[in-house]
């Protein structure tokens, strides 16, 4: 699947079932059936369902002979159609998907998360949400999960919906076995401002699922101020060491003016510990932020470690030597004041 970027996207609250195309249809539409066609096509990518296409654009036969090996048109799910013999793009997939699941239906999981560009998100099964009381059976490419809290809040591309990133977020991790897979995607999340320790947190609460351990152990190590999955084997690789406990991105200022947000501190021995790595920083610029911060701290007078996600993992005992002869030879800063990471 190719990632697209949607080319509108909003934030909707209890979207009924409908009421988009309602109100297209009763403004924009209301000219002519194909005029409405047009539409609905630019709404729905490209895609009509069964009931569409007989309604608005032709017979049955008429499908069967469009949608015939080598026609115009293919079919990509039971009672979904794309209209054209082309390759689906992934908005296509997902619209696809709904499509299938019918009204309502919201997109969630790893697909909500790529079209939100969140780093860590899988490939797989496009997940959609149903309610409860709805069966309909996963198919292909599609996987259906029933519930009772269908969104209240979703995002939405033409007639697309899918979950913002928190309930995204909470159903992608469910299905994790790898800590580092769920620190990625919550670090990333958090990171751009797409969710919050809060708001996962709210959600958490909401939930009565036992897969959802390892999305709460993430949402502890965020709290304590983790940023992104190296820097959550640093806590990990630290906490089982009997070094002293640092702080994790805390707010530094010198002589009253902002400094820097180091990955670790320890202030008692003005000692920082950053975890370089282009890969965990999602554009250039923090990459240009990370060395810029790491010259000023040293000119500070901080002792500042640079440890790499491959030391982390290859070679720990001399990263906890490193930190530990540093420590030994460090000095508090007066000068320096810090605030923790809320």
């Amino acid at each position: 699947m190719d990632l697209a970027t949607p080319w509108c996207c909003q934030i909707h609250t209890d979207v009924k079932a409908d009421g988009i195309l309602s109100v297209l249809r009763g403004t924009v539409c209301a000219v002519t059936d194909d005029r409405w066609v047009q539409a609905l096509l630019v709404m729905q990518h490209g895609l009509l369902t069964r009931a569409q296409a007989l309604e608005f654009v032709t017979t049955s036969r008429g499908l069967q002979h469009r949608a015939r090996p080598g026609g115009p048109w293919r079919r990509v799910l039971p009672g979904v159609y794309l209209t054209s013999n082309g390759r689906l793009n992934f908005v296509q997939f997902l619209m696809a998907a709904q499509l299938y699941a019918g009204e309502p239906s919201v997109v969630t999981g790893h697909a909500a998360l790529k079209l939100q560009q969140v780093r860590g998100a899988k490939t797989g099964p496009v997940e959609v949400l149903v309610p409860a009381e709805r069966f309909v059976a996963s198919r292909d490419f599609v996987a259906v999960h029933r519930t009772r809290r269908m969104p209240v809040e979703m995002l939405v591309d033409g007639k697309l919906r899918y979950a913002t990133a928190t309930r995204a977020i909470a159903d992608a991790v469910r299905d994790l076995d790898q800590l580092g897979d769920a620190r990625t995607i919550v670090g990333s999340a958090v990171q751009r401002h797409l969710s919050s320790v809060a708001k996962l947190t709210a959600e958490l609460a909401e939930r009565h699922d036992r897969r959802d351990a390892l999305l709460r152990h993430v949402l502890t190590e965020v709290s304590a101020g983790i940023r992104s999955a190296p820097e959550g084997d640093l806590r990990v690789l630290i906490t089982g060491s009997g070094l002293p406990r640092p702080l994790y991105n805390p707010t530094l200022f010198l002589d009253g003016e902002f400094l820097a947000c180091p990955d670790a501190w320890w202030p008692e021995a003005g000692v920082a510990a950053e975890v370089d790595s282009m890969e965990f920083h999602l554009l250039p610029e923090d990459w240009r932020r990370t060395l810029a911060r790491g010259r000023r701290m040293t000119a500070a007078g901080i002792a500042v470690l640079h440890i790499t996600p491959a030391q982390l993992r290859d070679e720990p005992q001399q990263v906890l030597r490193d930190i530990a002869a540093a420590l030994a030879h460090g000095r508090a800063l007066p000068a320096i004041r810090t605030v923790p990471a809320r």
